[in-house]
């Protein structure tokens, strides 16, 4: 369970900003699910709104790249390269200043605070908190010289693993790799309780669905993954899994190794998915299966969201998607809201955080209806050009009688583009005046010229 997500200088998100998941608001309709204490609940979903390039999907990439640096600090970054950073860098002196993360979560039962700071060389702080019994006890801290102190309430060869620290490797992801019982079930929270789907990592959620065909293969477990295919209205009767072909799969290795030796190790090289998938399609002629390849991008994005949407429905955790809608008709992406918002389909307090363009999700003619306290917006600042996150829930909202599309529509909470129509008529005069033509001419004149050609 997440309950609040900090960050500090990456990307737009220039000063700290702040994104809860904790209930404003009662809703019985809703899977809301109590923290330890019961103080506090939170909320199964939350959308970002906001302009294009105006930082929503930083949002995504903040919680995305504090994830990684979890997971891959000791076993993935270079030891002497420094810290693999975003800052901001659209102003003066932002470079030099750290960047922050900083997340409250639940596991074990337990509320967990964790975060740390990084500038482009080395992690300058680093601290783990949890609250037994609401009560904070430190579990470590750790300073700029890399120095850690211990709370009584550690375990295990907490020295030890101090002793295998490097400057730009966080004692968390040390501690996991030496096996530490107590903090490895915290590094298991960011491995396994908060998953991403972006861009970057189809063939992984690929993979994932496709896991689950084939553990249900025989049974019942792989039918959520069937029902969801048929449930979308894509015309597919199943899916068809193959191994590749092992002289594909070593040309692929080939390849990568060399893009990694040309460009150097921090090239990214998108890993192709483990098996082969062919999409089933039923007709009155019988069954026919198409490459992925073939199908259309929206299909593909389906495919690859069902296995961590299950996933996360079954076992619990965050599953955090940006652009949710950007292939996905409105409906199907209303229908898979609603799986996390229902306390029907939603019983082990998963939670749904997702970037989106989608005001109809607003509106009431919606099966799934958010709450002012699961709506954020993303704006920029004209001056600085930073990115400002802020809730639904700093406006006055009449939640019942309020119409929440119409008003972000209408600029009511910012968040939305200011378009100069006097930009546009400069184009419409330009075009009258032959402007378009004579650009058209010298781009086909670019596209004739002989490659190298001055």
């Amino acid at each position: 369970m997440l309950l609040r997500f900090q960050v500090t200088n990456h990307a737009s998100l220039l000063e700290e900003q702040e994104l809860s998941l904790v209930a404003a608001d009662r809703h019985p309709e809703r899977a809301e699910f109590p923290s330890p204490g019961g103080g506090e609940f939170a909320v199964p979903v939350v959308a970002v709104y906001g302009t294009n390039a105006s930082g929503k999907s930083n949002v995504i990439d903040s919680i995305h790249w504090m994830r990684s640096a979890v997971l891959s600090s000791f076993r993935r970054w270079d030891p002497s390269g420094g810290v693999p950073r975003r800052p901001f860098a659209l102003g003066h002196g932002a470079a030099e200043r750290p960047s922050s993360f900083a997340v409250d979560f639940v596991v074990g039962g337990v509320h967990h605070q964790f975060g740390f700071s990084v500038d482009g060389e080395r992690v300058t702080e680093e601290w783990l908190y949890y609250y037994p019994e609401g009560r904070q006890r430190r579990l470590y801290e750790r300073g700029a010289d890399d120095r850690v102190a211990f709370g009584r309430w550690l375990t295990g060869r907490r020295k030890l693993i101090a002793e295998l620290l490097r400057p730009n490797s966080l004692y968390l992801s040390v501690a996991a790799a030496q096996g530490h019982d107590q903090l490895g079930e915290v590094f298991r929270w960011f491995r396994s309780g908060l998953r991403m789907a972006t861009d970057h990592d189809f063939s992984q959620r690929l993979d994932h669905t496709v896991r689950l065909c084939l553990e249900g293969r025989g049974g019942q477990e792989s039918q959520p993954v069937l029902d969801l295919l048929r449930f979308a209205d894509l015309g597919v009767s199943g899916l068809e899994i193959q191994d590749w072909d092992e002289s594909i799969r070593e040309d692929h290795q080939r390849i990568t190794q060399a893009l990694r030796e040309a460009l150097g190790d921090k090239v990214r090289v998108q890993e192709d998915a483990k098996h082969r998938v062919r999409v089933e399609h039923r007709t009155a002629e019988g069954v026919f299966p198409l490459d992925l390849a073939y199908e259309s991008s929206g299909t593909r994005t389906w495919i690859g969201l069902i296995g961590p949407v299950i996933t996360t429905l079954a076992h619990g955790g965050v599953l955090c998607v940006d652009e949710l809608d950007a292939r996905l008709h409105p409906y199907l992406v209303d229908a898979l809201v609603g799986m996390f918002q229902s306390p029907e389909t939603n019983r082990t307090g998963a939670q749904l955080v997702f970037s989106t363009h989608e005001a109809a999700l607003l509106g009431r003619n919606v099966r799934t209806e958010l709450f002012r306290d699961q709506v954020w917006f993303t704006e920029k600042d004209p001056l600085t050009l930073a990115t400002r996150l802020f809730p639904l829930t700093d406006f006055s909202v009449r939640t019942s009688a309020d119409n929440l599309e119409r008003r972000y529509l209408g600029g009511r909470y910012g968040a939305v583009p200011h378009l100069d129509d006097d930009l546009l008529r400069e184009v419409a005069v330009a075009f009258r005046h032959g402007g378009g033509r004579e650009a058209g001419k010298a781009a086909e004149a670019d596209e004739g010229r002989a490659p190298g050609a001055a």
